[in-house]
């Protein structure tokens, strides 16, 4: 599996304290992304499944009752087989095992999802713009696959927390926000959602690496949005 980084000390990536893996690759390229260093999917290192599980288990007196690993990115599900290979080792040693998406590699004709999911106890699917165009817009790719992929997360009554980043003038209009709690109304295994506040600790990266910033200029909303996105996509967090 190619991975970009580890993170022995996660608490933003899930419930508890997380062993964080961040994947490498990704094959969107959203204007807000604070990791470009994660895009090329040749890039960070090889290790393998045995290898990320070994060194995650070296924490697992810390997880606690609700801690355990998290695999972000990039994009986890581009190395779907490998992640799925990971977690079974996970589940084996009964840790937690969670991933982070954006869904944007579903198929639905796919099987590995379901051997995926039958070893993931939670998913953390980042829902970017609920409609289409404003999605290919904002990250150069369609939501069908991501909206796909919480449709079938619903049939499996699989674990889902919902992550939106919140950008002025781009994801934090109201009416947008209004559709995607009305598809989030619809689907019952949303655990909770979270509103993520645009940020600007990414620029350094783009400089790095020498990619123009796309969000120049662009500011982190201000509290009041926050507050109103928050309001108009509450969901209860509830026992499944």
């Amino acid at each position: 599996m190619r991975i970009h980084s580890l993170e022995s000390f996660g608490t933003v990536d899930g419930p508890g304290i997380r062993f964080v893996v961040f994947a490498q690759g990704c094959p969107m390229r959203c204007r807000y992304c604070h990791n470009p260093d994660t895009w090329d999917p040749n890039g960070g290192i090889e290790m393998s499944a045995e290898q990320i599980a070994e060194e995650a288990l070296k924490y697992k007196r810390y997880f606690g009752e609700q801690g355990g690993v998290t695999v972000s990115g990039g994009e986890p599900l581009l190395q779907l087989t490998e992640l799925t290979e990971l977690f079974r080792i996970l589940k084996d040693k009964n840790v937690h095992t969670c991933v982070d998406t954006s869904g944007i590699c579903f198929r639905e004709d796919d099987p590995r999802y379901d051997d995926l999911l039958a070893v993931t106890d939670l998913v953390l699917l980042d829902i970017k713009h609920i409609e289409d165009e404003a999605h290919r817009r904002l990250t150069g790719q369609s939501n069908r696959a991501p909206l796909a992929f919480a449709r079938y997360l619903n049939r499996l009554n699989k674990p889902v927390w919902i992550r939106h980043v919140l950008v002025p003038g781009i994801t934090d209009e109201d009416g947008q926000l209004i559709k995607l709690k009305e598809f989030l109304d619809q689907l019952g295994n949303v655990e909770k959602t979270e509103v993520l506040p645009y940020h600007t600790m990414g620029k350094i990266k783009y400089q790095t690496l020498g990619i123009p910033y796309p969000l120049e200029g662009v500011q982190p909303p201000e509290k009041e949005r926050i507050e109103n996105a928050r309001k108009i996509l509450h969901t209860e967090r509830r026992e499944l």
